[in-house]
């Protein structure tokens, strides 16, 4: 096969919240849902450990991060890139 298969991955956009661990940082993602029954919108979040191979996300960064393989334990996803 000389084309290469582009499998979909799921992408996301979060906060980076914690980055004490070595080339892992914690990223929060924030939904909007709204009640199926009463019409209230809520909040909902998600933290997710993103790989970071040269530790450069910090605290507060606004990044975009996709799935991969299993890294460890916990760790499926990693950063694509900084949005701001």
């Amino acid at each position: 096969m000389t084309e290469e298969k582009k499998k979909n991955q799921r992408r996301f956009e979060g906060t980076v919240v914690s980055d004490k661990m070595d080339k892992t940082v914690v990223v929060q993602v924030v939904r909007n849902l709204v009640h199926k029954k009463y019409q209230r919108k809520y909040m909902v979040t998600d933290r997710y450990k993103c790989h970071d191979e040269k530790n450069q996300y910090k605290v507060g960064d606004q990044v975009v991060f996709v799935e991969c393989r299993p890294l460890s334990k916990d760790k499926r996803w990693r950063i694509v890139k900084k949005l701001n």
